[in-house]
């Protein structure tokens, strides 16, 4: 159900990367999972894939949580922190994967998406009418910038390969870049959320914040617009295909 939840998770990026490829050429989209899921529920037997797409992403969520309680760190405080450190990630991963695969049951069962850019917008304004919410926002946006960063190095730096069985040959090469250029376009993708949510904090106006939708549509507003947000998704393309190739090589 892992290896499945992999595949899913590939083939909703896959989308994401057409629809922004779309965007990038003068059309319209949604470029987010829920604008995803929207195209699969309009295809033939769409909802019958939605569904096999949620249950293998809860399978993935699963997963993960079970790996977390299973992580092991013998010794002093050092190995301790790092054990928890990795039982944290796991945990952070499975909510990631069961939201999305709730969010392909909502589609299912309504027929209807909700724009990511709307409840991003929605949760940012509930946070700063609370007090302090502004300060809240803008860390949970540093965050989020963090993270993309945080894609982009362990793109060059290749650190997924830790957690694969990479074949030899043309085949891993093949793996390895798909990596690579995928990460690094998660890697924007999340970074230019994270300003979203940090310029809406510090503007105090959650209008101003958005997910990956907007993220896009930002990025087709600079210089190079067309052309970035292009490359990403060129590279959102390359990283469904590289968590597709995850459910057969990596190390479960």
């Amino acid at each position: 159900m892992a290896r499945a939840g992999f595949v899913a998770n590939g083939a909703v990026h896959v989308l994401i990367g057409v629809i922004a490829l779309a965007i990038a050429t003068g059309g319209e989209g949604q470029g987010d999972q829920s604008g995803a899921m929207a195209q699969i529920a309009q295809a033939p037997l769409g909802n019958v894939v939605l569904w096999v797409l949620a249950v293998a992403l809860w399978g993935l969520a699963l997963w993960n949580v079970l790996d977390g309680f299973l992580e092991h760190g013998e010794g002093d405080a050092k190995e301790q922190a790092k054990k928890w450190g990795r039982r944290v990630g796991r945990f952070g991963k499975a909510v990631v994967f069961a939201v999305l695969g709730f969010g392909a049951a909502g589609i299912a069962l309504s027929g209807r998406s909700s724009s990511g850019d709307a409840s991003a917008q929605k949760a940012s304004g509930d946070e700063l009418a609370l007090p302090g919410g502004p300060i809240v926002l803008g860390i949970v946006g540093a965050g989020v910038v963090a993270g993309g960063i945080a894609f982009g190095v362990m793109g060059v730096m290749r650190s997924f390969e830790k957690h694969m069985s990479i074949p030899s040959g043309t085949a891993g090469t093949a793996v390895r870049t798909l990596g690579v250029v995928g990460y690094l376009a998660k890697g924007v993708a999340l970074l230019v959320v994270g300003i979203l949510l940090i310029v809406a904090s510090v503007r105090v106006d959650p209008s101003q914040a958005g997910g990956t939708d907007a993220a896009l549509h930002a990025l087709m507003g600079t210089p190079l617009g067309p052309w970035a947000v292009g490359a990403v998704g060129v590279g959102l393309i390359a990283y469904g295909a590289f968590c597709a190739l995850r459910g057969r090589y990596e190390q479960l």
